[in-house]
């Protein structure tokens, strides 16, 4: 492993050994629970309130890798059906910064979990693709730009939320003008139809 991987894994297994074992349980519960295939997605807002009224405060980057570090973990201990005392001892062998308490938390958490994880993740490697979880839409009017003074154009601004094979939510955002809207519709409306009839 190469000296600054190793350093920010350090890193990771720092912040991650800076959360009281009740904590770093429900993290664990919350990305468990995805890879079980029980939640459509790993919600790292909720994480990141439930640390903060906890009283743990890191910053959004940290934050997201504890919740990568835990993601990869779980998943290639799942891709492999390795033991609890396995998971440990790779762990052990990746950083000597782990807590005893830190340790205990994930050998019982993926002792119970493990053959859930191990049995999702052949499901998953089929249906790798990303999920559509929630869809908005709101309409606007450009009435100005820096190239022309009148526009008085109406759009669309979509926001979907997206869960990434990887397990994170990420939104993406689009604006179309109104025949583009009314065309996505009607194909949106096709693709029900035929999902409908599988």
């Amino acid at each position: 492993m190469p000296a600054a991987e190793s350093c920010a894994s350090n890193n990771v297994v720092d912040n991650i050994c800076r959360l009281s074992p009740d904590l770093l349980a429900e993290a664990c519960q919350h990305i468990l629970t995805y890879l079980q295939g029980q939640t459509r997605g790993v919600d790292s807002a909720e994480i990141c309130d439930r640390f903060q009224s906890a009283g743990v405060r890191l910053d959004h980057e940290a934050l997201q890798d504890i919740i990568r570090f835990l993601l990869l973990t779980f998943r290639s201990g799942g891709k492999s059906n390795i033991s609890g005392d396995e998971l440990v001892s790779k762990l052990e062998e990746s950083s000597n910064k782990w807590s005893k308490a830190s340790l205990q938390v994930l050998h019982k958490l993926w002792s119970e979990h493990g053959a859930l994880v191990h049995t999702q993740q052949d499901v998953q490697a089929v249906l790798s693709i990303g999920q559509l979880v929630d869809m908005q839409w709101k309409l606007g009017m450009a009435v100005s730009s820096d190239s022309c003074r009148s526009l008085n154009s109406p759009y669309v601004t979509l926001l979907l939320k997206i869960v990434e094979p990887s397990g994170q939510i990420c939104q993406r955002s689009f604006e179309m003008t109104i025949p583009q809207f009314q065309n996505f519709h009607k194909q949106f409306k096709e693709i029900a139809a035929v999902m409908e009839t599988v």
